[in-house]
């Protein structure tokens, strides 16, 4: 259990620190706000592709790519709530 959630913290890092380096602009978040937003960005990636591509409610697991594409729809979120 403690290694699936530091699991789930390193792949959140990864994919929320290729998310804001892809995004231009400054953001300020710190390490764990950054996992948040990668994981966040795995579930967001999820809902999109399992309403893309299993419309019959099967499961859809999400890849890498579509989950970046999920935290930066966060990241753009969360930069519109802030100014």
């Amino acid at each position: 259990m403690l290694f699936s959630i530091i699991g789930w913290l390193i792949i959140g890092l990864i994919i929320g620190g290729i998310a804001r380096l892809l995004m231009p602009g400054r953001q300020e978040m710190g390490c764990l706000a950054t996992a948040l937003l990668g994981i966040g960005g795995s579930f967001v990636g999820g809902l999109i592709g399992r309403a893309i591509w299993a419309p019959r409610g099967g499961y859809y697991h999400p890849g890498f790519l579509i989950s970046i594409v999920g935290a930066i729809i966060l990241l753009l979120l969360w930069k519109a709530i802030r100014s």
